[in-house]
Formats: structure tokens, C-alpha cells, sequence
């Protein structure tokens, strides 16, 4: 396709001028097909306007993305600041950051939080006062107040601020265990004391805890011992049991523990001995007292100074229990040991205490021979028992 090197127009292969510009076309043919026109001038200002609207708003977005910048590392220097609990000096870096970027939000609510932060910081120095004078309830309820402040922020500054105040909640908590520990509590006092110390997480706390504690088991230990030391076992291992449940792992009272098990069950078992031996001792007095409770000390036989044969004699009771109606059976021997005759007699006084001594004494007045032909023969002793 031919064209016309001026003006780039289409021209035919037989025309010998260009229909639009009206310069002759050049006889050679090859010439024609050259597509190359030249520039027109008129486009040079719309080509300028775009060239230094491009660089125009090129040098605008670098304006804007160096403010952004900057913004950007104001806030985390107010940030850094805010973390180190320094708010003025935070609140400053913000508001530069806000003018450097207008529609800046997280700076804005950052701005915003400082001044909260600034009123907090103000009431734990106030709880700090309270504290001094010992008014931990009010101390606490400021506290509370200021942890609500928070309830609508989130982010790394407002969980600083949250762990400050915690700090000076678990401060407040320790300064009032301490005064009431000062107090000498009671050990019901002690018990409740623990809890409040064990739900302090930090490391003076759990010293506290452990003081309280050992106090808690030297008590328990020493009630404990004093019921064992009575027999009053069920008494002692029910105060170590309460004691386990404050400190559950106190090897003091495991192994007081396993000593009131031990103690216990000796003395139930000489208790059961003692039974025993007393049922023992009490079949054996019964014993006694049915077939042996009295001991003959002495009998003799004489003659008054009628001639009558005197029988007398002496027993003592060996029963444990009083004993009364004591009947003496007896025989009069001859020399050649026959039985003349038999008697009983009654022995005075009537009754007998335990290691008591009686008397006997009977006068045969039909027996006129002298004493010293016979012998006396006791053949049975009968008793009651009351």
C-alpha cells in the first residue's frame, strides 16, 4: 500500500500528486511506501500539560507518603513512650503525628486514651495515699474504678496500663495482708488469709503465702499432738485433716498423721488387752470369791475350867467383794484319828470385808475327855457373797 511520504495520506499506484497535502509524489515507487510522518507541534502543550501533571501529582504522593511516614514513626515513639508510662511526653507525639496525617484514627483514639491514662495514673497515686493510712477498702474501690475506664480501649498501651494497675492492686492486696498479719490472727483468720494471699500472683505474695501456711500445719501439729497425748485420736486426725486441706502437701502433718494411726491403734489394742485381763481378773476374783474366799489361819481345841472341850479358831477373807453367813464345818478325831462327832459353827462378826479377820468358837459340853485327846478337823467352809 503506497503513502504519502509527507503527510502519510494513502495514495494510488498511477497519481502523481498527494490528494490532501497537494506536494507531488516522488517517482520512485519504493519511496511511497515509507510510513513515517512528520511531527506535528500542535501536540506539544497537551504533551507538556500531561508530562507535568504526571510529575505534579508524582511529587504530591511523595509528599504524602513522607508525611504518612513521618506519621507513622511519631506514633510508635508515642507508643513507646505510653509504654514506658511516660503520657505527656506520648500525648506530644501524637498530636505531631495527627499533623502530619489529618484522618490519622488510631492517633486520635491513642490521643484520646492519654488523658485517661494521665487520670489513672493520678488516682493510683492516690490509692498509694490511701494506703498509708491504712484505708484498703476505699483503696481498692478506686482501683476498680479506674480498671473500668478501660473497658472500651484495647491495644499493647491499654494492656500496659491494665498491667500497672494490676501491680497496684496485688501492692494494695500485700500492704493489707501484712497489717492484719501484724494483728495475730486467729487461725480462722489465718485460713482466710491464705486464700487472699494465694490469689496474689507474684513473688512476695507466695512468700506470704508460705508463712501462712507453715503457721496454719505449727497449729494444726500442736492441737493435733495435744488430743493424741490424751487418747482423743478421732479428735487429732480429724484437726490433721483439716489442716490438709490448707496444706495438703506438709510432709509435718503426713507423718503426724501416720503417728495418730499408729498410737491409735495401739491403745485400742492394750485397751482390748486391759479388757481382756480385766474380764480375766474378774472370772478368777468370781472364782475366788465362790470357792476360795476364805483362808483358815488357825484352830485349836482346849478345856475350860468346867473340863468342857472349847473348840476356837480364826479365819481371814481373802474375796474381793464383802462376804457374810460364814459356816464352819468341823470333826472331833480321836487319837487313833476315828471321827467322835462332827460340828459347825458360825464365825463372828457376821460379815467379812475384803482382808477382814473372823472368829470362831464353840463349847461341847458333853464332852468332858481333855483337850489333847483329840484333834480338830475342818472339812468344809461355806460363805455368802453380797
Amino acid at each position: 500500500m503506497f503513502h504519502c511520504p509527507y503527510c502519510g495520506t494513502k495514495v494510488k499506484e498511477g497519481e502523481n500528486f498527494c490528494i490532501k497535502c497537494g506536494k507531488q509524489l516522488p517517482t520512485d515507487m519504493e519511496e511511497r511506501f515509507s510510513t513515517e510522518k512528520k511531527f506535528n507541534k500542535l501536540w506539544l502543550l497537551p504533551i507538556a500539560v500531561a508530562v507535568f501533571s504526571l510529575l505534579a501529582i508524582g511529587f504530591y504522593y511523595l509528599i504524602l507518603e513522607t508525611q504518612v511516614g513521618k506519621a507513622k514513626e511519631l506514633y510508635e515513639k508515642g507508643e513507646e513512650e505510653a509504654m514506658n508510662s511516660n503520657y505527656e511526653q506520648a500525648k506530644s507525639f501524637f498530636e505531631q503525628a495527627l499533623q502530619h496525617k489529618k484522618n490519622f484514627n488510631q492517633a486520635e483514639i491513642s490521643l484520646h486514651f492519654m488523658d485517661i491514662a494521665t487520670q489513672i495514673e493520678s488516682t493510683l497515686e492516690e490509692v498509694s495515699n490511701l494506703s498509708e493510712k491504712n484505708n484498703y477498702q476505699e483503696a481498692v474501690s478506686l482501683i476498680n474504678e479506674s480498671e473500668k475506664k478501660l473497658q472500651n480501649f484495647k491495644g499493647p498501651v491499654v494492656k500496659h496500663v491494665i498491667t500497672v494497675i494490676a501491680e497496684k492492686r496485688n501492692q494494695i492486696k500485700i500492704e493489707q495482708l501484712n497489717s492484719t498479719l501484724d494483728k495475730n490472727p486467729s487461725i480462722d483468720e489465718l485460713k482466710i488469709l491464705l486464700w487472699e494471699a494465694e490469689d496474689i500472683k507474684n513473688e512476695e505474695a507466695e512468700q506470704i503465702t508460705s508463712e501462712i501456711r507453715n503457721q496454719i500445719i505449727d497449729y494444726t501439729f500442736t492441737k493435733a499432738s495435744e488430743q493424741m497425748m490424751i487418747s482423743h485420736f478421732n479428735d487429732a486426725a480429724a484437726i490433721v485433716q483439716d489442716g490438709m486441706k490448707y496444706a495438703p502437701d506438709a510432709e509435718k502433718l503426713k507423718s503426724l498423721q501416720t503417728t495418730i494411726d499408729k498410737e491409735q491403734t495401739a491403745f485400742e489394742t492394750a485397751q482390748q488387752q486391759r479388757m481382756e485381763q480385766a474380764i480375766n481378773m474378774a472370772n478368777e476374783e468370781k472364782q475366788v470369791n465362790k470357792d476360795d474366799a476364805i483362808k483358815l489361819l488357825s484352830v485349836t481345841s482346849e478345856s475350860d475350867h468346867q473340863g468342857n472341850l472349847v473348840v476356837k479358831g480364826k479365819v481371814k477373807s481373802v474375796a474381793t467383794i464383802p462376804i457374810h453367813s460364814i459356816l464352819i464345818k468341823y470333826s472331833l478325831l480321836s487319837e487313833q484319828n476315828e471321827e467322835i462327832l462332827n460340828n459347825e459353827v458360825y464365825v463372828y462378826p457376821d460379815k467379812l470385808l475384803p482382808n477382814e479377820e473372823g472368829k470362831f468358837e464353840f463349847t461341847h459340853f458333853d464332852v468332858d475327855a481333855p483337850a489333847k485327846d483329840f484333834t480338830i478337823q475342818v472339812n468344809n467352809i461355806t460363805w455368802y457373797t453380797e
